[in-house]
């Protein structure tokens, strides 16, 4: 079944409008499990239930409140969202171009996929070829679900991909972390061992040589009740947060990846 486009709006860039449709680049693999009572075993509902009247509340009776005291709440109309004056509500407006590797890895979010509307179709390749001609990506805004996410759009294959991103003041600082002065605790030997272990394991990375070990055995587990069989418990046991001679442990661990 196609995805279905979860934002419509337009890519501005410049004097350059670009109608575009929005699809989620990535889908969850997550087993997802019901709540059972454990003596039936029926499933478990969830019910809306007011604290006040003591009641069931029906879909067409709840409201968005936000609260800003103990049990006091500001209630929130549709419109109240619907009509804020924000630009990126329906353009993703591209401020400035960056390279990719100015971008730290831990600000991205969520991924997404561009899809030109037919007649954008003649803007929107132009830009791409552009991003990949001048290796660069474009750092836009975009507003998604009640938030004006700051966002990187790229090339992607035959597509233009976007991410949204964090803020600086969403990045948790490690300033409060308990970390040790790096430098003072390794040697060069150390570090010229642990250089040629990452040299031994360097390649490129093909994304369909992994899969998801915790999913695949799970899987196996439910297959296995299904057919009526208790599988057998073969969980590995917990590895021992032993001290080891790290010298000893760098050259046993080039070994065997000579040996791979």
């Amino acid at each position: 079944m196609a995805p279905r486009a979860i934002w419509k709006g337009a890519v501005g860039f410049g004097m350059v409008v670009i109608p575009i449709r929005l699809y989620p680049a990535t889908q969850s693999k997550d087993i997802a499990f019901s709540m059972l009572h454990s003596t039936c075993p029926s499933r478990i509902r969830q019910k809306r239930f007011c604290s006040y009247h003591e009641v069931e509340v029906p879909q067409d009776e709840i409201v968005e409140g936000y609260q800003f005291a103990k049990d006091e709440f500001v209630v929130m109309e549709p419109s109240d969202f619907s009509d804020l004056p924000v630009p990126s509500r329906h353009t993703i407006e591209i401020t400035r171009f960056v390279g990719l590797a100015a971008i730290d890895p831990m600000y991205f979010e969520r991924g997404y996929v561009l899809e030109p509307e037919p007649v954008g179709q003649k803007p929107f390749y132009p830009l791409k070829r552009a991003l990949e001609t001048t290796k660069r990506v474009a750092i836009a805004k975009v507003s998604l679900r009640q938030k004006e996410h700051l966002c990187c759009v790229r090339p992607y294959g035959n597509a233009v991909a976007m991410s949204t991103m964090f803020y600086a003041d969403e990045i948790r600082s490690v300033d409060e972390l308990d970390l040790p002065e790096g430098d003072s605790l390794v040697s060069e030997q150390e570090v010229a061992m642990a250089t040629t272990l990452i040299d031994q394991l360097t390649g490129s990375f093909d994304s369909s040589e992994y899969r998801d070990e915790y999913r695949w055995e799970l899987e196996r587990v439910i297959e296995a009740k299904l057919g009526g069989v208790e599988p057998a418990a073969t969980a590995p046991a917990p590895a021992k947060g032993k001290v080891v001679d790290l010298m000893e442990a760098l050259k046993a661990s080039i070994e065997a990846t000579k040996s791979e």
